[in-house]
């Protein structure tokens, strides 16, 4: 470890590898609200955020385990899909809270065109949330919809068949979804 009297020690955070500084100035300086975007090990996470001088205030948040939960997804809760779901959700909160714009915070994640990252950005920006973004970076329909997953007759799905969903059904399953989410939220 470097020493002497010009070492400065790095913010924890950035040490632990989980908060880009630079970035993060980047995006509070803008002064809208964040559209963030987190993928954990077996969830996806939504929330639109403002930033206070006291710190960070979650104006809306959605999880794919809420949507399995509160809407009976029984697809996996770390798939495309899913992540869809969760930023439409997510999305559909935050205008109900007067929120109609933000703007996209990946955090440490790979900026991949068609990643899960970009498909939760674009059910929040079928919901009515206006992103800037380029739309060439949005993962396919038919993989939004899970028709690869459907495609595949592997065993390798048998999660699904537990919750009661045939893996043909998942697009069908997905769409289904999507008019209860979307109905919940039409009419407040």
């Amino acid at each position: 470890m470097a020493t002497g009297p010009r070492y400065r020690v790095a913010f924890r955070r950035r040490r632990e590898g989980k908060t880009d500084y630079h970035q993060r100035l980047k995006l509070i300086v803008s002064r809208k609200p964040r559209l963030v975007v987190r993928g954990t090990l077996g969830d996806y996470i939504a929330q639109v955020i403002v930033t206070r001088p006291e710190g960070d205030h979650v104006l809306a948040a959605a999880t794919a385990r809420e949507i399995a939960r509160d809407f009976g997804y029984k697809g996996a809760t770390k798939n495309t899909s899913a992540a869809y779901l969760a930023g439409m959700l997510a999305a559909l909160k935050a205008k109900k809270a007067g929120v109609s714009e933000a703007i996209l915070d990946i955090g440490l994640a790979t900026n991949r065109k068609g990643s899960k990252v970009y498909a939760a950005l674009k059910g929040a920006i079928d919901a009515g949330l206006q992103v800037p973004c380029s739309e060439d970076v949005f993962p396919s329909e038919e993989r939004i919809r899970g028709e690869h997953v459907a495609g595949n007759t592997k065993s390798s799905f048998s999660q699904y068949e537990k919750r009661g969903l045939k893996v043909e059904d998942l697009p069908a399953h997905f769409d289904e979804v999507k008019s209860k989410i979307m109905k919940a939220y039409e009419g407040k």
